[in-house]
């Protein structure tokens, strides 16, 4: 009988803890920037918009990109329940070429690693067929 008791007091309370384990979740307005087509040495800075739909506390721990050309800020704050948040995006527009690169936010989130996009392409303005 002790041994029932004992199993059905530690199945109540494993089930009072998940209950009690709270998360947060990011969801993004978009997981893209489509930069389209941009003026090489214009201004490269986008952002990222995002919501913390749990009902925990967002903490955006590291956010890195592809490569050197791409550089991101996440916030410093933690993102309270409910609230909005930017992980801003400056992209060196003074390369000309295709935008094809990747942002990974880590975070406490339900989904802990997220991968965003950014997308475009940049093209030499002194290149626009004016040869007068």
């Amino acid at each position: 009988m002790k041994k029932i008791i004992a199993i059905a007091i530690f199945v109540l309370a494993g089930v009072s803890f998940a209950q009690a384990q709270k998360v947060a979740k990011m969801e993004f307005k978009s997981e893209t920037i489509d930069y389209g087509e941009i003026k090489k040495g214009s201004d490269g800075v986008r952002v990222f918009e995002f919501t913390n739909t749990g009902d925990a506390p967002l903490v955006i721990e590291d956010v890195k990109s592809s490569c050197g050309c791409t550089v991101p800020k996440k916030p410093e704050e933690p993102i309270l329940p409910g609230k909005t948040g930017q992980i801003e995006v400056k992209y060196d527009t003074k390369r000309v070429g295709p935008i094809r690169k990747t942002v990974t936010v880590y975070s406490n989130a339900e989904e802990s690693v997220k991968a965003l996009k950014i997308k475009g392409s940049v093209v030499d303005s002194e290149t626009d067929g004016d040869d007068s």
